[in-house]
């Protein structure tokens, strides 16, 4: 190929809907981390789930730009990978460098663009991307974008093979 998609697999544990849906919204809006533990066992029991992560050699979750890591106290998709695989979850390999509006008001072409740029890695830590088997981590998927530009700047610093464990994924009527 000449331009392979930046994931090599996605896997995700429930579709965006009851009761779930309202589950992340505590989680992630209103303050309640007592939920990454259950819903992190969900994704954990999720097919494929285990052994992506067994061969995995990093955990990186999705970050939050500074604003909206202010605004809600935490960064949830931290909670769920530390949930998934505490020993190999590294919260600042992949950064946020911009503040960017939120995700789930905007159409797809938008969400791309309001995506570029938004992430880099850790310029002192890049040799630790090179050849690695990674897993990126999300609460909710939508159209893909925050992963797919998460996953290219990835893949340009070298990753050897990126997969997405993704809590929910809204349907794609929703996207």
């Amino acid at each position: 190929m000449r331009s392979p998609p930046p994931l090599d697999l996605c896997l995700t544990a429930t579709a965006y809907a009851w009761p779930w849906a309202d589950l992340i919204a505590q989680l992630k809006f209103h303050q309640q981390a007592g939920w990454a533990r259950p819903l992190g066992q969900l994704m954990m029991s999720a097919p494929w789930v285990e052994d992506t992560l067994t061969q995995a050699d990093w955990v990186l979750p999705i970050p939050l730009s500074a604003e909206r890591l202010a605004e809600r106290g935490y960064n949830q998709s931290l909670l769920l990978a530390r949930q998934l695989s505490a020993s190999k979850t590294a919260p600042g390999l992949l950064l946020r460098t911009r503040h960017t509006p939120a995700q789930r008001t905007l159409p797809r072409a938008e969400r791309l663009a309001n995506l570029t740029g938004a992430f880099a890695i850790d310029p002192l830590r890049i040799s630790e991307i090179r050849g690695q088997r990674l897993v990126l981590v999300d609460d909710v998927m939508t159209s893909g974008a925050s992963l797919h530009t998460a996953a290219q700047v990835l893949r340009q610093a070298g990753a050897a093979h990126i997969s997405a464990v993704v809590l929910a994924r809204t349907e794609a009527d929703e996207a």
